[in-house]
């Protein structure tokens, strides 16, 4: 079928919400950007006239193709090396989608996407629409085909598995900032101990190299172990510099709504570290170093002024 003008133009509208669902969906802009592509694709083959609520239609037609996604995903997953963590997506990108309310915001962060992870694929389908896009459980029944009863007993469920996962409030962006900068005196100093007193005590240190680079294959955990990784990472050495291959500039900068580290080589981003930072101290470093999952960023950290390094390993 040959679609009109505004037939596209209908699709188009609906693209910037049909990407931000796939990727909290995902955890991978790549894979939402083909899911949103196969969904435009049985658009233009569909009987368009014939649709009376395109936005639920379409809607409809993502959802299931995440769903097969999902399924393969957890297969794939089983043999994946090492840590998996989502492909990061740099401030001001499009994919994250609305950031009106604290659901939204915390529906994209890495900590909320790692533990989605847990989830079922309805479970997941159901809290993403929920919770993060406002879908009444009537219209979440209709795209799943199940009863509005049985979807909001699934949506309880799926946000009892998050919130059981998280135990802290986040702070807010000033107070954060001020860690950040904490942090990096600390790290820079060459001492564990101003380290281990920024974090929590149960902090962990994840790394998702993906087999392409070196990372852990199990994270750091508690502040001590975590603290001394940071310092090695952050205190210039031989073995940093062979390993990165290069002049290596960190940046400050937001990922997934979360401060973060942003790692370049000659403008190429090859790292991009979120930190989880709460009332009790920063729980969590989760760093995604797999190319594959950065190709997406280091377009558009290209595309945008980030400013002079706070750190450069040379």
């Amino acid at each position: 079928m040959v679609l009109t003008g505004n037939q596209i133009d209908l699709f188009e509208a609906s693209m910037p919400r049909l990407k931000a669902i796939a990727y909290r969906l995902l955890g991978s802009a790549s894979d939402a950007e083909d899911a949103v592509q196969d969904t435009f694709l049985r658009w233009q083959s569909a009987d368009v006239d014939r649709i009376e609520v395109p936005e639920a239609w379409l809607t409809k037609v993502l959802t299931n193709l995440c769903l097969n996604q999902l399924t393969s995903a957890r297969a794939r997953r089983e043999t994946y090396v090492g840590q998996w963590l989502p492909e990061p997506l740099l401030a001001g990108d499009p994919m994250l989608g609305p950031a009106d309310t604290v659901e939204q915001r915390e529906s994209v962060s890495f900590a909320v996407l790692a533990l989605m992870e847990r989830l079922s694929p309805n479970e997941r389908v159901v809290y993403v629409l929920r919770e993060a896009f406002g879908y009444p459980h009537r219209r979440i029944a209709e795209i799943l085909d199940i009863t509005e009863a049985s979807g909001q007993q699934i949506f309880h469920r799926a946000k009892k598995h998050i919130a059981d996962g998280r135990t802290r409030t986040e702070i807010d962006e000033a107070a954060a900032r001020r860690i950040v900068d904490e942090f990096l005196t600390a790290a820079t100093s060459g001492r564990t101990e101003p380290l281990v007193r920024l974090l929590t005590a149960d902090a962990v240190a994840i790394g998702d190299g993906g087999g392409k680079v070196p990372a852990r294959t199990r994270p750091f955990e508690g502040a001590v172990a975590v603290a001394k990784f940071m310092r090695s990472l952050f205190t210039p050495n031989q073995a940093a510099r062979n390993l990165l291959g290069g002049t290596a500039e960190i940046h400050v900068s937001y990922a997934n709504g979360l401060p973060a580290f942003v790692v370049t080589v000659d403008g190429r981003v090859i790292g991009v570290m979120c930190l989880e930072i709460t009332t009790d101290g920063i729980a969590a470093f989760r760093n995604q170093a797999n190319p594959d999952k950065l190709e997406r960023a280091t377009r558009q950290w290209a595309a945008t002024d980030h400013g002079e390094p706070v750190l450069r390993i040379n």
